[in-house]
C-alpha cells in the first residue's frame, strides 16, 4: 500500500492541474506534452507522490496512513 503524502491544498492544485493539461492536449492547445498532466492527476487522486517519498516531503496531516 502507498503511504498517504499529498494533502489538502496541493492535493486540489494537483488534479485542477492535471484536468487542464489533459484537456488543453485533448484539444490540440498544448500539443502532446500536455499528457503529462496525467502525473499530478494521478498523484492528487491517488493522495501519494513517489517523488515526495524520495525527497521526503509530506503535505498530509494524516500521514499515518
Amino acid at each position: 500500500m502507498m503511504k498517504t503524502n499529498v494533502g489538502g491544498l496541493d492535493r486540489i492544485l494537483r488534479i485542477l492541474v492535471g484536468l487542464v493539461l489533459i484537456a488543453l492536449a485533448a484539444t490540440g492547445t498544448v500539443g502532446a506534452w500536455g499528457w503529462i498532466g496525467i502525473v499530478p492527476l494521478a498523484t492528487g487522486l491517488l493522495r501519494s507522490c513517489p517523488l515526495y517519498s524520495i525527497v521526503g516531503l509530506n503535505t498530509c496531516p494524516l500521514s499515518s496512513r
